[in-house]
């Protein structure tokens, strides 16, 4: 069977990015598919994937610069972002015939639109990565409200249009996969990690949290809990390993906290894996999440988890009481609260940690890839 993947770049450090390689990975190297990964807007020349791309996945890149547009102001911007559209457009299209796919997968918001307008023999499967309310909304970003309302509804024509012309949407979790209530199929598959079972004894001072700097993670959130957490607990610390726009701001409110030797924000690691296991609890402050891939990766690294209930990830992964905590979203007085009565007990700390181990392989890699592989050959047999 080929399939192709379609994805604006390899090149970032995200969860998206990282699932993705494993995918494509395990696919050509297990069950032997041919494997394509069509990257849109990353320059070979200028940008390197971030995760080691196995040699059996061939990889095209269209070579087109994006960013370009932003050289420019509206309304001649407009003009030039149309250019670039089109310009990809033509691209992909002569990749994807020259490939021939049995199955062409689109990752995310823009990739989906773009998938679903080529012509060609293939089955379409779109990825929803990001939970479709909030790929709807406009939480998070300084707009006009007449701005705000024509994304809307822009938004909500979009995803009736992939709706229409996809073959099968995939979701995360099942409260996104209640939101494609017009898709032809949809399928609920979760996320992976070939990170290796790690057993933690919990014993370091050490809360950690993993991500972009973005409003979407709500570290702002998980400062203000901490302030609490010090006030009971000051030879504990928070350490935040990411990096993102919003840096600045987090330390201003690091010092506005005064915690500043007690949260410390770390740079985006490449073993953060070792991070995990010198760590004692892992904490998710975000406003919401396709799956929270870190989630999964804490856990089988030991960890008992504190999250908030945002939509929709953290309550699949997190079996509240059993192997963490999971609280309601935005209440940042009880989120400290369950920090601290993981911190005041070391025997619950390790409960929860062999907890966290045993339900992280319910995401075992071999299971989830099976279920890809069901359903790419439902969808076009051989």
């Amino acid at each position: 069977m080929k399939i192709a993947y379609v994805i604006d770049s390899l090149a970032s450090k995200g969860g998206a990015e990282r699932i993705l390689t494993d995918k494509m990975n395990f696919l050509a190297t297990r069950f032997g598919y041919e494997v394509y990964v069509i990257t849109c807007y990353q320059n070979p020349t200028e940008d390197t994937n971030v995760y080691v791309l196995s040699d059996k996945v061939k990889q095209i890149d269209l070579k087109i610069h994006y960013y370009g547009q932003y050289r420019y102001d509206y309304p001649f911007r407009l003009w030039v972002k149309s250019s670039i559209y089109r310009q990809m457009m033509r691209g992909l299209t002569d990749a994807v015939q020259r490939i021939d796919p049995d199955i062409l997968v689109g990752l995310g918001y823009f990739n989906a639109d773009a998938v679903i307008g080529i012509k060609c023999r293939a089955k379409k499967v779109i990825e929803s990565h990001e939970a479709r309310i909030f790929t709807m909304s406009n939480k998070g970003f300084s707009r006009s409200i007449f701005s705000k309302a024509f994304m809307r509804l822009y938004r909500k024509y979009y995803l009736r249009k992939v709706e229409r012309h996809a073959d099968a949407v995939v979701t995360l979790t099942k409260g996104d996969a209640r939101e494609w209530v017009n898709a032809k199929r949809i399928e609920i598959i979760p996320n992976f990690t070939m990170m290796p079972i790690i057993h933690n004894a919990c014993d370091s001072k050490r809360v950690i949290a993993v991500g972009r700097l973005e409003w979407q993670k709500g570290f702002d959130r998980l400062i203000e809990s901490w302030g609490i957490v010090n006030s009971r607990h000051p030879d504990w610390r928070l350490d935040i390993f990411g990096s993102g726009a919003l840096k600045n701001d987090l330390l201003h409110c690091i010092q506005s906290h005064g915690l500043e030797q007690k949260v410390i924000i770390r740079p985006f690691t490449e073993n953060i894996s070792k991070e995990y296991s010198n760590s004692s609890i892992f904490a998710l402050s975000s406003h919401f999440e396709g799956f929270a891939l870190v989630l999964l990766e804490a856990m089988q690294s030991g960890l008992p988890c504190v999250t908030f209930d945002c939509p929709f990830g953290p309550s699949d992964v997190v079996a509240d009481g059993r192997n963490g905590y999971v609280v309601k979203d935005g209440d940042i007085k009880t989120f400290a609260e369950k920090l601290c009565s993981l911190i005041e007990s070391d025997e619950l700390r390790r409960q929860f940690s062999k907890a966290s181990v045993e339900r992280a392989q319910l995401f075992d890699a071999e299971h989830i890839m099976a279920q890809w592989k069901k359903l790419f050959e439902e969808l076009s047999p051989q």
